[in-house]
C-alpha cells in the first residue's frame, strides 16, 4: 500500500508540473511575447479556460501529501516555512492578476495585473524548484543546486508554455506545434519532480502513515479520481485549438 500512494504521489506532482505548468510558462512569457496590449489579452485567454482545473492537481497534490506523509509534511513547512509562504504569496498574486486584469480598462490598471500575473508565475516557477531540491536532499533550499533548479524548472515552464500557445493558436505567437509537441515539453516540465522523488524514495516510504490511515484515505480519495480526470478531458476536448482559442471564461 505505501508503494501504491507514493506511485499516486508521485504522479498527481507530475501531472500538476504537466498542466500547471504551460500557465506559469505562459504567465512568464507574458511581458516577454505580449508585448501589447491585444497580445497579452490573447495571451490570457489561450490558457485561461484551463487554469482552474490545473490548479485541481495542486490540491491533490498538498491533499497527498498530508494524508500519506503527515510527518514529511510537518518537516517540510517547518523548514521551508519562508519558501512556502513566498510561494503563497506568488500564487494569490498570479491568480489575483487573472481574476482583475480586466475588471477595470485603463492601462495603468492592465499593466499593474500583468505585472502580477508575470511575477507571480515566476515566484511559483523558481519557487518549485528550490523545494523540490530541498525537500529531496533535506538542505537549505537556498543553496547553489537549489537555485539552479529553480532557474531550470523556470526555463522548463517557459518553453512549455511557448510550446502550448504554438498549440493552441497556431500562428498567432510566431509559430506553431502539434499536440505530440505539446506532450513532449509536458513530459519534459514534469521530469524534475519525477527524478527527484526516486531519488527521495526510500525517505518517503519511511514516513509514510499507517496502513490503516492509507486505507480510510483510499476510501475517501480514489471514488474522486475518475471525476478529476473526467474534468480535465471535458476541458481539453471543449477548448481545443480552433475552438474559441481567445474566448475569455466569464470570471476572468
Amino acid at each position: 500500500m505505501e508503494l501504491i500512494w507514493f506511485v499516486i504521489f508521485a504522479a498527481l506532482l507530475a501531472g500538476y508540473f504537466a498542466l500547471e505548468g504551460f500557465d506559469l510558462g505562459v504567465g512568464l512569457l507574458l511581458p516577454v511575447i505580449g508585448r501589447t496590449r491585444e497580445g497579452r489579452d490573447r495571451m490570457v485567454a489561450a490558457m485561461a479556460p484551463y487554469v482552474l482545473a490545473n490548479e485541481v492537481w495542486l490540491v491533490a497534490v498538498a491533499g497527498t501529501l498530508f494524508g500519506v506523509y503527515p510527518m514529511l509534511e510537518g518537516e517540510v513547512l517547518f523548514e521551508l516555512y519562508p519558501l512556502v509562504v513566498a510561494m503563497l504569496l506568488s500564487w494569490v498574486l498570479r491568480d489575483a492578476g487573472l481574476w482583475f486584469r480586466r475588471r477595470l480598462d485603463g492601462r495603468g490598471w492592465r499593466g499593474f495585473w500583468d505585472t502580477m500575473i508575470a511575477f507571480g508565475s515566476l515566484g511559483l516557477s523558481f519557487g518549485w524548484g528550490m523545494a523540490l531540491h530541498a525537500t529531496a536532499t533535506g538542505s537549505s533550499p537556498v543553496n547553489p543546486v537549489g537555485v539552479l533548479l529553480g532557474l531550470a524548472v523556470t526555463l522548463l515552464f517557459a518553453f512549455h508554455g511557448w510550446t502550448f500557445l504554438a498549440w493552441r493558436a497556431p500562428g498567432q505567437f510566431g509559430a506553431e506545434r502539434s499536440g505530440w509537441a505539446l506532450l513532449l515539453s509536458a513530459f519534459m516540465a514534469a521530469v524534475p519532480p519525477l527524478g527527484l522523488l526516486g531519488a527521495a524514495m526510500p525517505y518517503l516510504l519511511e514516513h509514510t502513515a499507517s496502513p490503516a490511515a492509507l486505507n480510510v484515505l483510499s476510501v475517501i480519495v480514489l471514488p474522486v479520481a475518475p471525476i478529476m480526470l473526467g474534468a480535465q478531458i471535458w476541458v481539453w476536448r471543449t477548448f481545443r485549438p480552433g475552438k474559441d482559442a481567445f474566448r475569455l471564461p466569464s470570471f476572468f
